[in-house]
């Protein structure tokens, strides 16, 4: 994996043969025992310095053989994205078991909070680390705020809860992504005037929020000649999406533009053709699936905010594996960025 740290995967004996040294030699330099010379100690730490490697944690769960539990909170019900998170999981078991690490998979409906909060409290005691796509609501803040005070921890991904105590958000900066869409949308529909669609999952979610948040700012500002629907909830599902969005078609003659916040794009795209508008309405959504590659060939979508759901899931694990161990987390190797994907520049 191309952004895997190599000192994620250093040993002692890496260090060793480094330093030109014997195992057993750096085992008395890591613990301060005598016998050791001066310049030795110097190339043994140099070679550690170097490799940003973690001697203490690392030789001290190999002794102990040390295996740790995460669990990821994922939608249930068909999200392409979601389902290529999981699919890089599973590509990863090579990785994880040399680190001695198991990763379970936990279904649930992240869109009703009573049902994600209990998810999240069924896990207490049970696992070193939880990532979980998060609902922004009481309930659920204080089931992740729970998990910590009982020394789990917790990464949210692709959706925050900021104001829980969660360790570490893993995801693109959506208020960025929300103006992205927004400038795309205004620019791609030119000199026209009339209104703007916008479907989402659920503004409960804090990255469909402040994507929507973002859109209109970039709206407000700049396009003033189009004008934005109050926001239509699919719960990114195809049929309900195809259903609020084809209602919202039949009222408005006049819709020019159309934001797809979430998934449901198989049925935001159904409800554009059906109503023969697929080639009249500029149609900015997210990610880059099977579905959107193919709506995209044919045109139908004009452009896609794509976040990598691989580098996603990689940097989830290294995240928790990080705190598990008490490592500092690398910033910039975790950070996840924006790409637009149009038609002719797809992956």
């Amino acid at each position: 994996m191309a952004d895997t740290l190599t000192a994620a995967a250093l040993t002692l004996k890496d260090i060793a043969r480094e330093a030109g040294v014997s195992l057993a030699t750096v085992d008395r330099v890591l613990h301060n025992r005598p016998g050791v010379r001066p310049d030795t100690v110097r190339r043994v730490k140099a070679a550690i310095e170097r490799n940003a490697f973690q001697p203490h944690v690392a030789a001290a769960e190999l002794a102990r053989g040390r295996a740790r539990r995460f669990a990821f909170v994922m939608p249930s019900g068909p999200n392409p994205f979601m389902q290529q998170i999981e699919a890089y999981l599973g590509e990863m078991s090579a990785w994880l078991s040399a680190r001695r690490l198991g990763v379970e998979m936990v279904a649930t409906d992240v869109f009703d909070h009573s049902m994600l909060a209990a998810s999240l409290e069924a896990l207490s005691g049970d696992y070193d680390g939880v990532a979980v796509v998060a609902l922004d609501h009481p309930g659920v803040r204080a089931a992740i705020n729970d998990l910590v005070d009982a020394g789990t921890k917790v990464v949210t991904l692709v959706s925050d809860v900021p104001s829980s105590r969660r360790h570490h958000y893993v995801g693109i900066d959506n208020i960025a992504a929300g103006r992205t869409a927004g400038a795309l949308v205004g620019r791609l529909v030119g000199q026209r005037s009339g209104k703007v669609a916008i479907v989402a999952g659920s503004q409960g979610l804090r990255d469909h929020a402040e994507r929507i948040f973002g859109f209109n700012q970039v709206m407000a500002a700049e396009f003033p000649g189009l004008s934005v629907l109050p926001v239509l909830e699919g719960r990114d599902e195809d049929e309900r999406s195809e259903q609020v969005l084809a209602r919202l078609l039949g009222r408005h003659a006049d819709i020019v533009g159309l934001y797809n916040v979430g998934a449901g794009t198989q049925g935001v795209a159904k409800a554009l053709s059906d109503a023969g508008r697929d080639k009249q309405v500029v149609f900015v959504g997210h990610d880059v699936t099977a579905l959107t590659r193919r709506l995209l060939l044919q045109g139908v979508m004009d452009a896609a905010i794509s976040q990598n759901p691989g580098h996603e899931a990689r940097a989830a694990v290294r995240v928790l594996l990080a705190l598990a161990r008490g490592e500092p987390i690398l910033h910039e190797q975790e950070k996840i960025r924006i790409d637009i994907v149009m038609r002719d520049n797809l992956p």
